[in-house]
């Protein structure tokens, strides 16, 4: 019987295999990208998606495949790992489900989805319900080519779309680690006034747009102010990162907070645990991560990261504090 199973990233199944045995969640096969275990879901920050209610089904035929899903529930996203060409045929016959690029500011989607591969030509593993709202954990922008001046905003914007809140016009940010200014570019567009910290310089457009100020120094150095946002893509190491965030929250300074833990080398679970044990915290692998998690944390507990099919209740062990998966 399968329990869960757990979607890594491309290149990063390694560190969710380590948190996977660190929580002392037996995996007995790996298909592709997916870990499959007989224990019940827990919340894996290193899962682009959790399948929380997997089912084993035979499947003589394309047909007996899609009459199975679609005797489930109509909408499904596709997971293949081998047998592309009998997954094909057998999406073909199922109610196709549309994943446009994202136009942000925009919410994550809150239609139910479920997904599915085949684990050999003749057996189904199909989940009616998982933790991402999108498919496979993909989730794409239309992207601004000639503003930003690097890629990085995608992070900040996928984070946003994920809590479903993102800067108000009029809102106070504060963006450590700023320069070149990826993430200074993305909250002045939302309207927000944005202080970059960094001892580097920001781009010059970045520097040049409405509400944007800078201040030159180093973000560690920072003492805790009121603040609306408090954003961060500055690389450290993760338990500096800690000591940084904890001094914040503990100062009741920000309303939320976007950060990104970069691991180098070896991923250090450690502290990634104790991050994720903060109150309010979620540590996410997001789809525009690399060898890195993004901590979300908002001051009012309602305020949750977007997983709409799946309540505290899905979950093992739901009443403690645990890695947040995506």
């Amino acid at each position: 019987m399968i329990g869960a199973a757990y979607l890594a990233a491309e290149d990063y199944a390694a560190p969710l295999g380590e948190e996977l045995a660190r929580r002392g969640i037996t995996v007995e096969a790996w298909h592709g990208r997916l870990a499959l275990s007989p224990d019940p879901p827990v919340r894996a920050a290193w899962a682009l998606d959790t399948w929380t209610a997997p089912r084993e089904i035979a499947v003589p035929s394309v047909k007996a495949a899609a009459d199975a899903l679609r005797a489930m529930q109509r909408n499904w996203s596709a997971c293949p790992a081998t047998l592309h060409r009998r997954m094909a045929l057998i999406e073909a016959q199922l109610p196709p489900v549309k994943s446009r690029d994202l136009m942000f500011p925009a919410a994550a989607p809150t239609a139910h989805l479920g997904t599915w591969t085949l684990l050999a030509q003749d057996r189904l593993l199909a989940s009616p319900t998982k933790t991402s709202p999108f498919p496979n954990g993909v989730c794409r922008f239309v992207e601004d080519r000639s503003g930003p001046p690097s890629r990085a905003y995608l992070k900040f914007w996928e984070a946003c779309t994920l809590l479903r809140r993102w800067p108000a016009p009029g809102e106070t940010c504060l963006d450590l680690g700023a320069a070149p200014g990826g993430w200074t570019w993305a909250l002045a567009r939302l309207g927000a006034r944005v202080t970059a910290v960094d001892k580097a310089p920001l781009d010059p457009r970045v520097a040049a747009m409405p509400g944007v100020s800078m201040r030159q120094e180093s973000a560690f150095g920072l003492a805790p102010e009121p603040v609306d946002w408090l954003c961060c893509d500055v690389i450290a190491y993760p338990a500096r990162l800690l000591t940084l965030l904890a001094r914040w929250i503990d100062a009741g300074a920000p309303r939320h907070i976007v950060c990104t833990i970069k691991f180098q080398g070896e991923t250090d679970h450690a502290t990634a645990e104790a991050l994720a044990a903060i109150d309010g915290a979620h540590l996410i692998h997001l789809f525009h991560n690399k060898h890195e998690l993004t901590f979300i944390w908002s001051r009012d507990p309602a305020e949750a990261v977007a997983s709409p099919q799946a309540d505290q209740s899905t979950y093992a062990g739901s009443g403690n504090r645990t890695m947040i998966g995506s």
